[in-house]
């Protein structure tokens, strides 16, 4: 395979959602033919018609990258070289790997794999899932044989959705290939786009491990804070005081305590432990993490309901309005968001809430959590929740939509605190 002119090889990008469509749109401005799959039809022709509903890329340049070809046809994918597999690795009801999308997307990309093709990941999932779970569905499906007859690369994703600033071409690439010489291709591919650098790491497996750890290494820095939070909630100190005070020191990290949900870091986690586990180890430090993380959600709907009770609110029938639902802020992404588990308590408590997001998707809400949006505000209510800090809600007149001595709680320190009864 040497002497291989990338930019004549037509590169398959399989998964056009928060990672794919980004990347597919780099190539594409650096004059590589691509073919943008989905399985999904409508994201496909919306593509087509120039909207993007992540909001990550814009209409001006769907339009303005025409060597790409969206499509829901796989038989359009026949004339690839290389295949770029960015599907979502979810976990399942049992907090499982889920590896159906990626399982799926391999047995997609063996039935039209060719000799000295290149099938590269980019999912997220636990060291040694790229050749001992997804190679094998490939040589089964395509009666080929891997790293003779073709050959694979991780390259693990590292977008931030809703972040304008960090972008695929100045995010450095950490890329992998299964033997040297594929290594070397495939990190000379995303050097292409990729204009801060990149990183070649010696193997596939060292790849997937720096992408798991690196939220894993977040989820545990948040869940420190989210613990001091309820220690310090314990002796009424505010703890963004605190952690604003201890960040005058130049080596603290400046992590704040929250709802940790999102399709990376409330979930790369169990893909570590899983691994594991497997192995026979116990992880011990990132199981707490990931349980004080996923209990936040009750305990702030808890301190939620201990504040209406002593300021003499009603709470069974109470009206509460919680602004924002999506995962993180200025972004319409709504996956594994943890404001749910705010709502699901408030309502054990016979809590009446409504939702107002401007971002989010009403048909996706609906869809996924089975809660329906409010168009606007209608006050006057008894509890104010802010759990997620959109700029819209800077506009808001929060004061005005409460009753007299509404609770104002501000999860995400987002408010300014004269205006808030208390904040996480």
């Amino acid at each position: 395979m040497n002497n291989i002119d990338l930019k004549e090889k037509k590169i398959a990008i399989i998964g056009l959602g928060y990672v794919g469509l980004p990347l597919a749109i780099e190539f594409g401005k650096n004059d590589f033919d691509i073919i943008g799959y989905d399985i999904n039809p409508t994201r496909v022709e919306d593509l087509n018609k120039g909207f993007d509903h992540t909001n990550e890329v814009s209409g001006e340049d769907l339009e303005k990258v025409n060597s790409i070809i969206y499509t829901s046809n796989e038989k359009d994918l026949v004339s690839a070289n290389i295949y770029i597999i960015t599907v979502p690795t979810p976990i399942d009801s049992f907090k499982q790997p889920d590896l159906t999308p990626i399982k799926s997307a391999s047995e997609l990309v063996g039935k039209y794999l060719k000799r000295n093709d290149i099938v590269i990941y980019e999912s997220t999932v636990f060291p040694g899932c790229t050749e001992e779970i997804c190679v094998p569905v490939l040589e089964n499906v395509s009666d080929l044989i891997f790293n003779k007859d073709f050959f694979c690369g991780y390259s693990p994703e590292r977008i931030n959705p809703g972040d304008k600033v960090r972008r695929v071409h100045n995010i450095v690439k950490v890329t992998s290939g299964s033997n040297d010489e594929i290594a070397q291709l495939v990190d000379e591919l995303y050097s292409l786009i990729v204009t801060v650098g990149t990183h070649k790491a010696s193997s596939i497996k060292v790849a997937e491990a720096a992408k798991i750890i690196e939220n894993t290494q977040r989820d545990l820095n948040i869940s420190f804070v989210n613990e001091l939070a309820l220690i310090f909630d314990r002796m009424d100190i505010d703890t963004l005081e605190v952690l604003e005070a201890a960040g005058t020191k130049w080596n603290f990290l400046p992590f704040r305590p929250g709802l940790v949900g999102g399709h990376c870091i409330g979930v790369d986690p169990f893909y570590l432990t899983h691994k594991a586990e497997s192995l026979g180890y116990h992880p011990q430090v990132i199981l707490s993490g990931r349980k004080i993380n996923d209990e936040m959600g009750v305990h702030i709907a808890n301190k939620i309901v201990k504040l209406m009770v002593k300021e003499g609110h009603k709470v069974k029938d109470a009206r509460a309005l919680l602004l924002g639902i999506t995962f993180k802020e200025n972004c319409p992404d709504i996956r594994n968001s943890k404001v749910i588990d705010v709502i699901n308590e408030l309502r054990e408590f016979g809590i009446d809430v409504e939702v107002f997001d401007p971002h989010a998707n009403s048909v996706d809400v609906q869809k996924e959590y089975k809660i329906n949006l409010i168009e606007k505000p209608t006050g006057l209510y008894d509890t104010i929740i802010l759990a997620v800090g959109h700029n819209e809600f800077l506009d808001l007149d929060i004061k005005g939509l409460g009753e007299t001595n509404a609770i104002i709680y501000d999860i995400k320190s987002f408010l300014p605190k004269e205006l808030i009864t208390d904040r996480l």
